[in-house]
C-alpha cells in the first residue's frame, strides 16, 4: 500500500508532487505516483456545527436559551467542498501511512487533525514541517519527516482554540443581538480591535487644538549655516514670540555647547507578515488583506518567497546557506549591480540581529528563495521588491553619521540644532533610487514631540570653531497649532494589534502576548476585513473611521459589564494557556472549562442589562429611498456556503450584502421578535460547511428581513431579523473571524448611553430646529427636513471625503481637524472644514500647518 500526502491547497500538494515524484500521474482532485498519493485539503473542510445540530430549538434566536454550550463539538462537512473531503476518504483506505503536510503551523494542524477526527483515519502519521516550497526545501522535509504524535498538544491547542471562540461569538453575539434587536457581532479579536478604534476616535473628538509659536532662527559662522530653535516653555502668546525675535535679530552669539559623535545606523530586520503588511500600506497603499493575498501568490504561485504568514523577523544557522543562494541567484536580475556588491561575510550565525533560533518558531523572516521572479504582476512585483530590499540590506554595511548637537546662545536666549552628517550610505544605497522616506522597523515608538529640534541632515561636510563668535542671519516666529491623535490607516492598526499587550499591568499576561498581540500574522488582515463588513468600520482613503454602529456596539458590551471582551487582556490570557497546552504544561480540559464560566458570565451580565433605545443605529443603518437597490458579493478561495437574506428598510427599497470568510467557525441562526403579522426567515451556515437552518418570527406587517453571518478561524455567526419599515426588503450577510462571532438581527436602532440614545449624529444647529442630523446617501442631512429645515454637509465637500467623525465635529466644534482633500489643481492636501452656515451646511476652507501630535 501506499503511502497518503495530505496538503492544505493544490499548489502546495501539485508542489510536493513534482519534487519527490515527479512522474506522478495527475487525477485533477490527487497526484498518484508508485510510492505517494498526494492530494489537499482546500483549506477547511470540516468546521463545527450549527447550534440547531444539537436542538431545533436553536433555530430560532431566544435569549432564554442561552448559553449554548454543547457537551461535544459535532463535525460537519463544508457542503461545497464535500467531494474533496469524500476523495480523501477513499484514498485513505488505499493507504498504509499519512503525512501531514498542511501548513507548518496551529492552523495547519488543526486542519489536518479535523479531516483525521471526521474520516476516523487509524494510520500512523508522519508530520512534514517546511518554511518554503522550493524542491530543495520539500526534499529535505521528507528526508527528514517527524512523528505525528510529537504535534499531538499542538492539536489539542488548536482544537480548543476553535472551540472556546465558538462558544464566546456564537453566545455573545446571540445575547447582544437578541437583546437590542440589532445585529452586533462579538468575538475575542474583533471586539478588542474595535475598541481600538472607539477609544482612539473618541480621543480625536475631545482633543481641543491650541496655538503655539516656535523661534526659528539660521545662525552663520564664516561659510557655515545652520538651523536653530529657541529652548524654552512653550510660547503661546505671539508677543512673546515677537518680541524674542527682535531682541535676536541680526545680533552676534556664541556657542555655548558644541558636541559631535560618530554614530551608525543598522539595517531594519527582516520582514515577518505584519511587518510586509504595515510597510505596503504606508508605500503603496495596499490593505492589509491585499498585500496578504499578494505574498501568498508570490509563495505559492510563483515560489519565489518563503513562507509568508510568520512572525518572526529571523532566520536559524541552518537558512544562512540558503540566504546565500538567493542573493547569487539575484545577481543574475533586475538587483544584479546591488546583489554584485553584497558582501556575505556580513550574514553569518553570529549576527544576531539576523540569526536568532529562539525568535525563530514555525517559520523563519519572510525571504526570497533562490527561484528566479518572472511574470509576476504589478502588484506582485511591487510587494516582492520590498522584501528583495529588505534582504539585501542585510548584505550591506551600516550607515554611517557624525551627529552633530549645538547650543548656540544670544542676547541670554537659547537655540538648540542637530545636525546629521552622512559619512557613508552603507546599505541605504539600496534604497538610493526611491523617494525619501525611512522603512519601517521594530525599534522604538514614534516620535511625536513637537517641541522637539528636528534633525538637519546633511550630506556635505560640517564643523564649528566653538571659540569663535555666530550670527543670527534670519529669525521668524512661526505660528503653529497641536495636532489631535491620528486616525488610524490599516498599517498604523496592523501595529497597534501586534503591540496591544504592551498595556496590560500584569506582567505574565503582557509576556504572553509579546510575540502574538491581538490575533495572529495570518488573521489580523481578515479582522480588518470583517470589521469593514459588519458596518463598524468604513475608510475614509486610508484612514478607518469607525460608524455609529461599531460605536454603539463598544458602548453597549462596556456598559453590560463584560468589558474584557474589548480588552486585549483575555486574549493575553487565552494565548498564554494555549502556549502552555501546546507545550504540554497546561490542561485543555481546564482551559475549556474557564472558557465556559465565561460564557456563563457574559449571559448573567447581559440578562440584567437595561435595552438599549432605538435612534442611535439611524446614522449607521442609513437611509434608502424607494425602489433603491444596492449589491454586493464577496467570496474567499477557501471554499464553504453562501446565504442571504432580507431586512426591512424604506418601503420598497431592497439592499443585499454578501460576504464570505476562508476558513472555519461556526454560525448559528434564530429570530428576534417584532410587531406582529410579518414574516421573518434566517439561513445559516458554518465557516467549514456545516448544516443550513432557518426559522420566522413576527415584524412590522408586510415587511421580511433575513440575515446570514459567517465565521472563520472558528469564530461563531448568527443570523436573524426584524422588521422595519413595510414592504421593504434588505438582505445582509456577514461574517465573524479569530473569536469573532456575528448576529443579525433588527434594524432598529440601539444606544449604551442616554447621549446616543438621542439617535443620529448630533442635533442640529439650525437655530430653532429640534432635529437630528443623520447620515443619508450622498450627505448628513436634518430629521425635520418635511418641516424644511435645509441643512445638509454633502459627504463630498471641497475635494474631501467627510465621515460621520467629521460631520460630528463639524456641528459641535465649527471645524473638523486636518484632514486630506484634492485641490482645484488635483493635488492632494491637508486643510480643516469650517461650518460657515448653520443654517444650510456651507462650508469654508482654511489651510493648516501639519504637525506631530504632543
Amino acid at each position: 500500500m501506499k503511502t497518503l500526502i495530505i496538503a492544505e491547497k493544490p499548489d502546495m500538494g501539485r508542489n510536493i508532487a513534482a519534487a519527490i515524484d515527479p512522474k506522478a500521474k495527475n487525477f485533477r482532485t490527487y497526484i498518484e505516483g508508485e510510492q505517494y498519493i498526494i492530494t489537499w485539503a482546500i483549506g477547511h473542510l470540516i468546521g463545527l456545527a450549527e447550534p440547531d445540530a444539537y436542538d431545533d430549538k436553536y433555530k430560532k434566536w431566544n435569549f432564554n436559551d442561552l448559553p449554548i454550550i454543547p457537551d461535544h463539538f459535532k463535525l460537519i462537512p463544508n457542503a461545497r467542498t464535500k467531494d474533496q473531503l469524500k476523495q480523501i476518504g477513499e484514498l485513505a483506505k488505499r493507504s498504509e501511512r499519512l503525512v501531514n503536510a498542511c501548513d507548518a503551523g496551529r492552523e495547519g494542524q488543526h486542519i489536518f487533525s479535523l479531516i483525521q477526527r471526521h474520516l476516523k483515519l487509524k494510520q500512523p502519521v508522519k508530520r512534514l514541517w517546511i518554511s518554503d516550497l522550493t524542491p530543495e526545501t520539500i526534499r529535505k522535509g521528507f528526508a527528514e519527516l517527524r512523528e505525528g504524535i510529537e504535534y499531538e498538544n499542538l492539536t489539542k491547542a488548536a482544537r480548543v482554540r476553535s472551540e472556546a471562540d465558538w462558544l464566546i461569538g456564537m453566545n455573545g453575539s446571540r445575547a447582544f443581538t437578541t437583546k437590542h434587536q440589532v445585529l452586533l457581532s462579538v468575538g475575542r479579536v474583533q471586539t478588542p480591535v474595535l475598541a481600538i478604534l472607539y477609544d482612539r476616535q473618541k480621543e480625536i473628538e475631545a482633543f481641543s487644538s491650541n496655538k503655539f509659536y516656535d523661534v526659528e532662527a539660521l545662525f552663520k559662522q564664516q561659510e557655515t549655516e545652520y538651523k536653530a530653535l529657541w529652548q524654552g516653555e512653550r510660547i503661546t502668546d505671539p508677543a512673546k514670540a515677537n518680541a524674542i525675535v527682535e531682541k535676536v535679530k541680526g545680533k552676534m552669539g556664541t556657542i555655548a555647547s558644541y558636541e559631535v559623535k560618530d554614530t551608525k545606523e543598522y539595517p531594519f530586520k527582516l520582514y515577518d507578515l505584519t511587518l510586509l503588511q504595515r510597510e505596503a500600506n504606508a508605500k503603496l497603499g495596499f490593505s492589509a488583506k491585499k498585500t496578504l493575498d499578494t505574498a501568498q501568490a508570490l509563495y505559492e504561485k510563483h515560489k519565489v518567497i518563503s513562507y509568508p504568514r510568520t512572525n518572526s523577523n529571523y532566520v536559524t544557522e541552518a537558512n544562512i546557506p540558503e540566504m546565500y543562494k538567493a542573493l547569487d541567484q539575484l545577481k543574475g536580475t533586475s538587483y544584479g549591480e546591488l546583489a554584485e556588491q553584497a558582501d556575505k561575510r556580513l550574514v553569518h550565525k553570529n549576527n544576531k540581529s539576523i540569526c536568532n533560533p529562539t525568535k525563530v518558531e514555525d517559520h523563519h523572516a519572510i525571504m526570497p528563495t533562490h527561484k528566479k521572479a518572472g511574470g509576476l504582476s504589478n502588484d506582485e512585483q511591487q510587494v516582492y521588491d520590498l522584501i528583495v530590499r529588505r534582504f539585501l540590506a542585510q548584505f550591506y554595511p551600516p550607515a554611517e553619521y557624525k551627529i552633530h548637537t549645538v547650543l548656540t546662545e544670544v542676547e541670554r536666549e537659547m537655540f538648540k540644532s542637530t545636525i546629521k552628517q552622512l559619512l557613508s550610505l552603507g546599505w541605504k544605497v539600496i534604497y538610493a533610487d526611491q523617494k525619501k522616506g525611512k522603512p519601517m522597523s521594530r525599534g522604538k515608538a514614534d516620535k511625536t514631540d513637537e517641541d522637539e529640534v528636528p534633525e538637519e541632515e546633511i550630506t556635505t561636510p560640517f564643523s564649528l570653531q566653538a571659540a569663535e563668535a555666530v550670527k543670527c542671519a534670519k529669525i521668524a516666529a512661526k505660528e503653529k497649532e497641536t495636532q489631535p491623535p491620528k486616525a488610524y490607516t490599516e498599517g498604523t492598526l496592523l501595529k497597534a494589534m501586534e503591540g496591544a499587550g504592551k498595556q496590560i499591568e500584569d506582567e505574565e499576561l503582557r509576556d504572553a502576548m509579546k510575540d502574538s498581540g491581538l490575533g495572529t500574522p495570518a488573521t489580523r488582515a481578515s479582522v480588518i476585513e470583517r470589521l469593514k463588513q459588519v458596518d463598524y468600520i468604513v475608510m475614509q482613503g486610508k484612514r478607518i473611521i469607525i460608524t455609529q454602529k461599531g460605536r454603539t456596539a463598544v458602548e453597549l458590551i462596556r456598559s453590560a459589564g463584560v468589558d474584557l471582551l474589548t480588552s486585549p487582556e483575555m486574549t493575553g490570557h487565552w494565548e498564554r494557556r494555549l502556549n502552555e497546552i501546546a507545550r504540554g504544561v497546561a490542561s485543555d480540559e481546564a482551559f475549556m472549562a474557564n472558557v465556559k464560566k465565561f460564557t456563563n458570565l457574559i449571559i448573567e451580565k447581559v440578562r440584567v442589562q437595561s435595552k438599549a433605545a432605538k435612534q442611535a443605529f439611524e446614522s449607521a443603518a442609513g437611509t434608502a429611498s424607494a425602489g433603491a437597490k444596492r449589491t454586493t458579493r464577496t467570496r474567499s478561495s477557501d471554499g464553504g456556503a453562501e446565504a442571504s437574506g432580507s431586512a426591512g428598510a424604506a418601503a420598497g427599497a431592497k439592499r443585499t450584502t454578501r460576504t464570505r470568510s476562508g476558513d472555519g467557525g461556526a454560525e448559528a441562526s434564530g429570530s428576534v421578535g417584532a410587531a406582529a403579522g410579518a414574516k421573518r426567515t434566517t439561513r445559516t451556515r458554518s465557516g467549514d460547511g456545516g448544516a443550513e437552518a432557518s426559522g420566522s418570527v413576527g415584524a412590522a406587517a408586510g415587511a421580511k428581513r433575513t440575515t446570514r453571518t459567517r465565521s472563520s478561524d472558528g469564530g461563531a455567526e448568527a443570523s436573524g431579523s426584524a422588521g422595519v419599515a413595510g414592504g421593504a426588503k434588505r438582505t445582509t450577510r456577514t461574517r465573524s473571524g479569530e473569536g469573532g462571532a456575528e448576529a443579525s438581527g433588527s434594524a432598529l436602532p440601539s444606544a449604551a448611553h442616554a447621549a446616543a440614545a438621542r439617535g443620529g449624529i448630533a442635533a442640529c444647529p439650525r437655530s430653532g430646529c429640534a432635529g437630528r442630523i443623520i447620515a443619508g446617501k450622498r450627505g448628513y442631512g436634518c430629521t425635520a427636513y418635511k418641516a424644511g429645515c435645509g441643512f445638509v454637509l454633502w459627504k463630498d465637500s471641497l475635494g474631501a471625503s467627510l465621515s460621520e467623525a467629521d460631520a460630528r465635529s463639524l456641528i459641535e466644534r465649527g471645524h473638523t481637524a486636518a484632514i486630506r482633500r484634492i485641490d482645484e489643481n488635483g493635488n492632494q492636501t491637508e486643510a480643516r472644514l469650517y461650518l460657515s452656515d448653520t443654517n444650510t451646511g456651507q462650508l469654508a476652507l482654511e489651510p493648516t500647518i501639519t504637525t506631530n501630535r504632543r
